[in-house]
């Protein structure tokens, strides 16, 4: 009798977990690394070495230690990517202030949201964004403003906010310019940033990222120095990156990606940070690649896509590229194809995670075979331990069966900020996180996400994953982009819809000729029943597909409001 092996692994390494703060590793990788470029902001035309770094973040932490900040006080960051947002989160760790990411995206309700829930004392804010302006959306929560001193806002609706510092060079009523707040730093001395930073512990909590928010109100995943310092440290080992390398990071700093797995996977290693633009746009990605030869790019599926159906691609050297990380949803086949043989990026990654766990938890290797690449998300990260269990019992299945995937290790949360319950459904008893994802595990280790829980489609009692529907999809020569999702139906329970992109050079496609193609490839089941062409799907700043909001957009298109 032959016995499974349970779906369990640990993932082992040579060296050791960090222990260490944000500000203690930035100190030690400036001495080390003085004369290597930092950060990079090519938007804004910035530039600065790792010593010029550490004594741009150094004047930023002494203004907030002039400003009243102490150990522990919430600091709101409001902005899309640029210099202020890396030296504000350098600084706020050095002082023990927690940095609040808030979405760029964020309008009223949702900004008034964060800002309470983490009862945010201070909030640095950009003026405007795309088609927010920031600095209004803040007089219409605390009109208090425009008859406040600087720093002492007292506001009916935002009860914690003290202060604001904004990035704009126009002065605003009751808010500082970030460079009179930089000037404050002269009334402290670097020995009280020196001071306030010996104080701190590496398992202080030090940043709160609200969750993507698909359905509900988000909530904000606090994390310590410890999680996302070594985190973004192991993420940079995976890829072998050295004081070499120079990452382009087109995403969000809001997010995850771009704060831990971009600027402290550099940091950590005396990489380059290189912001291409304040958010993200194709054809700046590639200049900056090419100009700044470039040796590691980082994106969502989506941005891939973009950048190589771009007009202009082939006029573009990439040839310095090496590595690079594909994140926020699974790769296709033919994009990472491609990604590996016109963008050079031999040794691109994928990775895996949740804001929950710092984010990655697993990750392919430079070294895996290429099937591998395309249809895991690689094993288990060092020092961390994943698990599939079956969602009914919790009992772990055995190896190749369907299950919920759970996370424990030091990447995961201390808690969800002021939210005990939620917190409580989150990470059991024994410390693991439940993700809410769907995947297998192989008798090698590497773990295959085949979806969400909630995405599932039950159609006439078969269980039908979107993901395998979509890489099949893909392989038309005509689609760019493909996503699947359930419908409700009379006679099956659910029905599936595909949403389909095409490329901009493509033929016309029907409805009918897809079908044809799906005949006799894939089972009956599995065939959409509706297609619907866009040019983009609903996702949110960082990349992810919305499929609830996919779902309710098909529901009501075809009027199945009444099923």
């Amino acid at each position: 009798m032959t016995i499974k092996l349970p779906s369990y692994t640990s993932g082992i390494s040579s060296k050791p977990l960090l222990g260490m703060t944000i500000g203690e590793k930035l100190d030690e990788i400036a001495a080390t690394y003085p004369d290597n470029d930092a950060l990079i902001v090519r938007h804004q035309g910035l530039r600065y070495s790792y010593s010029q770094l550490k004594e741009a973040v150094d004047q930023a932490a002494r203004a907030f230690i002039a400003i009243g900040v102490e150990r522990g006080d919430r600091i709101g960051m409001w902005a899309p990517n640029c210099a202020e947002w890396t030296i504000t989160q350098f600084a706020t760790a050095k002082v023990g202030a927690i940095l609040v990411n808030i979405n760029p995206a964020y309008r009223l309700h949702e900004l008034e949201y964060a800002l309470n829930q983490s009862e945010a004392r201070f909030i640095v804010t950009a003026n405007t964004f795309k088609s927010s302006n920031y600095t209004e959306m803040l007089f219409e929560l605390a009109p208090e403003l425009k008859a406040s001193a600087e720093g002492k806002l007292k506001s009916m609706k935002l009860t914690s906010l003290e202060g604001v510092i904004n990035l704009a060079d126009e002065k605003f009523p009751g808010m500082w310019r970030w460079t009179d707040f930089i000037g404050m730093a002269d009334n402290v001395s670097i020995e009280q940033v020196d001071e306030a930073q010996s104080q701190l512990q590496f398992d202080d909590a030090i940043n709160i990222q609200y969750t993507s928010g698909t359905t509900g109100f988000p909530k904000g995943a606090a994390l310590s120095h410890h999680n996302i310092l070594n985190n973004g440290y192991f993420v940079g080992e995976s890829m072998n990156l050295t004081d070499k390398d120079r990452i382009v990071i087109p995403v969000p700093l809001y997010h995850c990606f771009g704060m831990v797995m971009g600027n402290l996977g550099c940091m950590t290693h005396g990489s380059a940070m290189i912001y291409p633009d304040e958010a993200f746009d194709p054809k700046t990605v590639l200049e900056t690649v090419s100009e700044e030869k470039a040796t590691g790019l980082y994106g969502v599926p989506t941005m891939f896509i973009s950048e190589l159906d771009h007009p202009d691609f082939s006029q573009y050297d990439l040839s310095s590229l090496r590595t690079g990380i594909m994140a926020g949803s699974i790769c296709p086949a033919e994009v990472m194809k491609a990604v590996n043989t016109k963008m050079n990026m031999k040794e691109v990654q994928i990775a895996y995670g949740m804001t929950e766990t710092s984010p990655v938890s697993l990750q392919t290797s430079a070294d895996d075979p290429f099937d591998k690449q395309v249809t895991t998300v690689g094993r288990t990260q060092p020092h961390l331990e994943s698990k599939v269990i079956d969602p009914a019992t919790g009992n772990i299945l055995a190896r190749g069966e369907i299950g919920e995937l759970c996370t424990r290790g030091y990447s995961v949360m201390l808690k969800y900020w002021n939210n005990q319950e939620a917190t409580d459904k989150a990470i059991d008893a024994a410390g693991w996180m439940h993700t809410e994802d769907l995947a297998t595990m192989d008798d090698e280790g590497y773990v295959q996400i085949v979806g969400r829980i909630k995405d599932m489609v039950i159609r006439g009692g078969e269980n039908v994953y979107p993901k395998e529907v979509e890489e099949f999809l893909y392989t038309h020569p005509d689609i760019s982009d493909v996503q699947v999702t359930g419908v409700p139906d009379k006679k099956y329970g659910e029905e599936l819809i595909a949403w389909i992109k095409l490329h901009p050079k493509a033929d016309t496609v029907t409805e009918e000729q897809l079908r044809t193609f799906c005949k006799g490839k894939i089972t009956h089941f599995k065939i959409p029943r509706y297609f619907k062409f866009v040019d983009e799907f609903p996702m949110t700043v960082t990349g992810k597909i919305q499929k609830f909001k996919m779902r309710e957009i098909s529901i009501a298109e075809l009027g199945l409001d009444d099923i």
